[in-house]
C-alpha cells in the first residue's frame, strides 16, 4: 500500500502539520502553494480521511491525521538514515550525487531498488513490479545518478546490490512498514478492525504461548490477519531488522545478537533427552553423559541454543561430542526417527508433551536442571507497534506468565 504514495507530497504534508500554514510549507518543500494544497488533497483522498482542521488561524491536525503525522515522521527519518548510511558506504573519489538526495528520491525508485534486491535481476524484477524492463532498468540508474553512487554489480547470476544499496534498501523497507502501519491504524480509526502481523516463530514458542495468544487475540479481532514464518534464527532476524516481520518468538540469545534488536523474556524452559517409549535406556534408574553418547542422535543445527547446550553436555564430562547426527528442528521428523529407531534427541520437554503422555517418546532419567534458558520475543529497538499488535504483545505475555505457572505445578 505504501508504495502508491508520493514522497512528496508526503513531506508536504509534514511541513504544513509543523508549520501550520500552506504559504510557510511552500518554502520548504519547494512546492507552489497550489500543489500542496492539490497535494494534500489527493493524500486525504487516498487515506478516506480529513488529515487537518482548516481554520481562519491555520491548519491543525485531525485526530487520523496526527496518527498518521507520527508515522510519515517516522518514515521520513529513516529513508533519510538510509541515505546517509549509503553515502558514507557509497561515495568515493570526487564522485557526488545530491547532499540531500533523500529529499528528492521517489517512491517508483525506491520501488525498483527493492525489486532488485528482491529478484537479483532486472527482468525479473520488472515483472514482479508489473512495469517494462526498460522503465525500471531507467528509474534504478535515476537513483544512481541521484546519489552519485554505484548502487548495482553486475555478477554472474545476475545483479547484486553494493553495500550502499543494501543500507538504502535495508532502511527503505522500514520506512515502508511505518507507512503500512500507519494505514492500520487509519483503518483501526475508521472502524474498520483490520490490520496484520507477521510473527516469526521458532520452534519452542510455537507449540504452546504463540498458538494461545492468536486464538485470543482472532477471538477478540475476527478481521485481523495472521502470518506466522517458520525459519532459522539468522533468517527471522533478517525479515525482522528490515521489516518484513513484526517480533520473533522462541529461544532468546545471550549475548544479544545486534544493537538494533530488544528481547523480552517471557518464561523460562527446561530441556529433556527423549527417545522412543521402550528405549534401552529408559530401564535404568540414572543416566550419565557417557550412556547417552553410545546412542546415535538427531538435534538442532549449530549454532542454536540447544545444540551448544548438547555439546556441552559432552564437554562437560570431557568425553566427545557424539558425531554424524542428523540436524533438524522439524518435530514431525524427529519424532519419527525416534520412534522408528533407538535415536535420541535434545528437546524441550513441553514440546514433546503430548506424545509422552500418549506412550509414544519417553523421556529419560538425566539431570537437565542446569538447561534452563529464556523463551520470549524480539522486537526492533525502535519498533513502534500499532494498537492491534500491542494487544497481541500483552496476549504473548499473559499466555507466558500462566505457561510458566502451568509448568511449575507439573514439576
Amino acid at each position: 500500500m505504501a508504495l502508491d504514495l508520493n514522497l512528496r507530497h508526503l513531506r508536504a504534508f509534514v511541513e504544513v502539520a509543523e508549520r501550520q500554514t500552506i504559504s510557510a510549507a511552500a518554502h520548504h518543500v519547494y512546492l507552489s502553494q497550489p500543489a500542496i494544497t492539490q497535494a494534500l488533497a489527493k493524500l486525504e483522498a487516498r487515506l478516506e480521511v480529513r488529515l487537518f482542521e482548516r481554520r481562519s488561524t491555520g491548519m491543525f491536525l485531525t485526530e487520523p491525521g496526527s496518527l498518521f503525522y507520527k508515522r510519515v515522521v517516522r518514515a521520513l527519518k529513516l529513508i533519510a538514515e538510509g541515505a546517509e548510511q549509503a553515502t558514507k558506504l557509497g561515495v568515493k573519489g570526487g564522485a557526488r550525487g545530491f547532499s540531500r538526495f533523500d529529499q528528492l528520491m521517489t517512491v517508483s525508485q525506491l520501488r525498483s531498488l527493492l525489486a532488485v534486491a528482491d529478484a537479483g535481476n532486472f527482468s525479473l524484477a520488472a515483472r514482479a513490479i508489473h512495469v517494462s524492463q526498460p522503465t525500471l532498468h531507467r528509474t534504478a540508474r535515476d537513483l544512481e545518478r541521484l546519489s552519485g553512487m554505484a548502487l548495482f554489480d553486475k555478477i554472474s547470476q545476475g545483479i547484486s546490490l553494493t553495500a550502499a544499496a543494501r543500507a538504502l534498501a535495508k532502511f527503505g523497507r522500514l520506512a515502508l512498514s511505518e507507512l503500512n502501519q500507519g494505514f492500520e491504524e487509519l483503518e483501526t480509526w475508521r472502524g474498520l478492525d483490520t490490520g496484520r502481523i507477521v510473527v516469526g516463530t521458532l520452534p519452542l514458542a510455537r507449540s504452546n504461548i504463540l498458538p494461545h495468544a492468536i486464538n485470543q487475540l482472532v477471538d477478540q479481532r475476527p478481521d485481523v490477519d495472521i502470518s506466522v514464518i517458520d525459519g532459522p534464527y539468522d533468517d527471522l532476524l533478517n525479515g525482522l531488522r528490515h521489516g518484513e516481520i513484526d517480533l520473533m518468538t522462541g529461544a532468546l540469545r545471550d549475548p544479544l545478537p545486534i544493537e538494533d534488536v530488544r528481547q523480552e523474556p517471557l518464561y523460562s524452559d527446561l530441556l529433556a533427552i527423549v527417545g522412543r517409549a521402550g528405549h534401552p535406556l529408559s530401564k535404568q534408574q540414572e543416566l550419565s553423559a557417557q550412556d547417552i553418547a553410545e546412542y546415535p542422535w538427531v538435534v538442532p543445527r549449530a549454532g542454536t541454543p540447544t545444540r551448544t547446550i548438547f555439546e556441552n553436555l559432552f564437554d562437560r564430562a570431557t568425553i566427545p561430542v557424539p558425531a554424524h547426527v542428523i540436524e533438524s528442528s522439524s518435530l514431525v521428523l524427529i519424532r519419527g526417527l525416534l520412534l522408528g529407531s533407538d535415536r535420541l534427541t535434545i528437546v524441550s520437554a513441553n514440546q514433546v508433551h503430548l506424545e509422552v503422555s500418549n506412550g509414544l517418546l519417553q523421556q529419560l532419567p538425566i539431570d537437565m536442571s542446569h538447561t534452563a534458558r529464556p523463551i520470549g520475543l524480539t522486537t526492533r529497538a525502535d519498533w513502534l507497534p500499532t494498537a492491534t499488535q500491542s494487544q497481541f504483545v500483552e496476549l504473548l505475555r499473559q499466555a507466558g506468565r500462566q505457561f510458566q505457572m502451568d509448568y511449575s505445578i507439573i514439576e
